[in-house]
């Protein structure tokens, strides 16, 4: 019989596991499961929807939603998906680029740069996509509909749309000249 190793989660709900020092070691937070009954003739039929944020810490993070009859597979779906969906974010020092608000449907989300040491100033669906892409300074504010899977997908509209001076120079073909003291 083949034996499986059981993974244990630290109290961030980073799996211990994922927390290696190669180029794939990824860390996953699981931000919401829901249940769902269907109900039959023999009673209630349960199945499940797993929410799943994985980063590299470093500038790569995705996010999965999957559904199955049974938690961990859930999980394990929702994390598959989300290492093909990885995308890369611009820092400028240890915070976001520029100020950038994004919509999905009835949620809203305004990300702001913050000066050096104010944290991550968020809630808890947009702290873990902050932290897993590795910024350190950032101030967030959710708007209208706080819906996990809603809140989730603004937030990868608002990062998506993040532009770093070096790009905005590469697609302006102009050098940009430092203005408010920031190289």
């Amino acid at each position: 019989m083949a034996e499986f190793k059981r993974r244990r989660r630290s109290e961030s709900g980073v799996s211990a596991g994922a927390k290696g020092v190669g180029a794939d070691a990824l860390q996953e937070r699981v931000l919401s499961i829901r249940r769902t009954a269907a109900v039959m003739k023999g009673g209630r039929r349960f199945s499940f929807s797993a929410l799943v944020v994985v980063g590299d810490g470093r500038g790569r993070v995705g996010y999965g939603y999957s559904k199955a009859k049974e938690v961990p597979q859930a999980v394990e779906k929702a994390v598959k998906i989300a290492k093909k969906n990885l995308i890369t974010v611009p820092f400028w020092k240890k915070t976001i680029p520029h100020e950038v608000v994004a919509k999905y449907r009835a949620s809203r989300v305004m990300l702001r740069p913050a000066v050096e040491g104010t944290g991550i100033v968020a809630g808890q669906t947009i702290r873990a996509v902050m932290s897993l892409c590795g910024y350190q300074d950032i101030l967030t504010k959710a708007f209208g509909n706080t819906n996990p899977i809603n809140l989730l997908k603004a937030t990868f509209e608002a990062i998506r749309s993040l532009r770093s001076r070096q790009d905005i120079e590469r697609l302006r073909g102009v050098r940009l000249s430092v203005a408010g003291g920031r190289a």
